[in-house]
């Protein structure tokens, strides 16, 4: 007979999960999912206040703490008091991101060397460092939300674009090097969903109708599903590849962009 393999709603029960940019969007929207389905949940972001209402809204089953990706001595901190409250660290989902945009021409030494400390390097901290608890006890999945544009060229992007392809290649080597310990480590890219991030870029109400239906002047195409996502369905995206049902799914990049790639 097959080993069994569990499945929601109680498949990450007695697991613990550390998700970065948790305060909103798509980083809240895989804190809550993963806490319905049972597993403990620590939300980090630099920000207090979303992580706050967060585990406002979930009692007992997240647990809020101000962490700057940026900085490695801070997570490294976190993540070792993690363990030592929890027992363990199960998953690590990495989303905490900025975006600055600007045509190449226009990007500053600033734009550039932020939106890389975050969404690169970043990644970097909060992997290494949960990484070498996962390996040293033999399991754990660690998922990186990176984006579509690592993968398509973007206009006025560069700079995300370059980081996210960046986040994405470092976790598939990582996830090579650690393998064989039993640590799987995957990537999901969305397209556009609908966060502040993305709604940033809108100047009027007419923009989420314009990104779907593309825009040839800056060589985007349009999303063939006919929808913007909503953080949730990134989210199941997450969670998926985060279960043991993805047990022998590693080094992989999930799209998640109602086919506007292509791909």
């Amino acid at each position: 007979m097959p080993e069994h393999i569990p499945q929601e709603p109680g498949e990450f029960t007695g697991r613990t999960a550390l998700v970065t940019g948790a305060g909103q969007g798509i980083g809240a929207a895989v804190a809550t999912a993963l806490a319905a389905r049972g597993a403990h949940v620590v939300a980090t972001d630099r920000d207090a206040h979303g992580i706050d209402e967060l585990a406002a809204a979930h009692r007992g089953a997240i647990t809020p703490r101000v962490m700057d990706v940026t900085d490695h001595r801070a997570v490294t901190t976190v993540i070792g008091d993690v363990v030592r409250d929890h027992g363990s660290l199960d998953l690590l989902v990495n989303v905490a991101g900025i975006l600055r945009t600007a045509p190449v021409a226009e990007l500053t030494d600033a734009d550039w060397a932020d939106t890389f400390a975050v969404n690169t390097t970043g990644v970097f901290h909060t992997s290494r460092a949960a990484a070498a608890h996962m390996t040293a006890r033999g399991s754990g999945c660690i998922v990186t939300v990176a984006s579509n544009a690592a993968g398509v060229p973007r206009t006025g992007m560069a700079a995300y674009a370059a980081s996210k392809a960046a986040a994405t290649m470092f976790t598939k080597c990582l996830g090579l090097e650690i393998a064989r310990t039993g640590v799987r480590c995957n990537v999901v890219a969305p397209g556009s969903t609908d966060t502040a991030m993305q709604r940033s870029l809108w100047a009027d109400d007419e923009a989420p109708q314009r990104v779907i239906a593309g825009d040839p002047e800056t060589y985007r195409t349009g999303i063939p599903l006919g929808r913007i996502a909503d953080p949730q369905d990134i989210a199941e995206a997450v969670v998926f590849l985060a279960s043991d049902r993805a047990r022998h799914i590693t080094l992989q990049e999930l799209y998640v962009d109602g086919g506007a790639t292509l791909r």
